[in-house]
């Protein structure tokens, strides 16, 4: 099942993409693509429903955030090895966390609004998981029972906010549309492992990153239960993975992006997005 959100900024609706592709409209249903409509319960709800009975929602609606009221937008760094070897870093002992601010989380579609004082803003593919069940100290043979879906994070980054402007990484991951995710959620029902996804990204036709959740240092199923000892994830808790080799900053010289650069990116069964940066305004 493809669950997605729809309409302007701010007053997204919930709604289903069918067998034919045609977005279906889910309001009467549920409130949101959130909370409990995420608990295994909701999704069956919605997965028992006819969709030839909800009414279409035209194709040209904007497509929003496919998850409403994040809680927690958490990242992974350094998780595939050979993008750490791109970057000349070794690989962790343990995940290493960081924290995007829920206010960078956009449409799939959406410009990418490049920060004032940007001096290297750049991309990463990523694949995001979606929290259905509150999971507190869950091991890792339970931890995907925990999962609602998956879905196309472009987990973008100012590299000089990030590395050289004094704290934590959140300072370069934070920036108003630096959060892309959808376009929609896939139920984990229709993603037999997460650890097998071809994904992609290019930039003006380019391709700079061809990769697979198989490089993955650690897996979806280890980084839930290790964050779990650590806070209680809820249900709509997003968490960006990681991204494969092929950065911006990884390039000989470094590339970055610079207004009117076009991004597309996908993740196989999971859907592609499409954005144009421009400067913020």
């Amino acid at each position: 099942m493809k669950l997605l959100r729809v309409g302007p900024k701010g007053a997204e609706k919930p709604a289903m993409l069918d067998a034919d592709g045609v977005i279906r409209d889910l309001t009467s249903v549920v409130p949101d693509i959130s909370g409990a409509a995420l608990a295994d319960s909701g999704l069956a709800h919605l997965a028992s429903l006819d969709p030839a009975s909800l009414p279409v929602i035209p194709p040209e609606t904007r497509v929003g955030p496919c998850v409403g009221s994040v809680g927690k937008f958490i990242c992974i760094g350094l998780n595939y090895a050979d993008h750490a070897a791109e970057a000349g870093m070794d690989l962790p002992a343990e995940p290493v966390i960081f924290f995007k601010a829920t206010s960078s989380i956009c449409g799939p579609n959406d410009g990418i609004e490049i920060p004032r004082g940007s001096v290297k803003t750049d991309w990463e593919v990523e694949l995001g998981v979606v929290i259905g069940k509150e999971a507190k100290y869950v091991s890792e043979a339970d931890a995907l029972d925990h999962v609602a879906g998956y879905c196309v994070i472009n987990d973008l980054s100012e590299r000089d906010f990030q590395l050289h402007r004094s704290g934590q990484w959140v300072k370069g991951k934070s920036a108003d549309s630096f959060g892309p995710i959808g376009p929609w959620l896939v139920t984990r029902d229709e993603v037999s492992t997460p650890q097998e996804l071809a994904m992609y990204l290019d930039v003006n036709g380019h391709r700079y990153q061809d990769g697979s959740t198989r490089t993955m240092h650690f897996g979806v199923a280890t980084v839930i239960a290790h964050l779990s000892q650590f806070m209680s994830l809820q249900p709509g808790d997003v968490i960006s993975t990681g991204t494969p080799p092929g950065v911006g900053m990884g390039q000989t010289p470094e590339t970055y992006l610079k207004p009117g650069d076009i991004v597309e990116l996908g993740i196989e069964g999971l859907g592609s997005q499409r954005q144009v940066a421009e400067a913020a305004k």
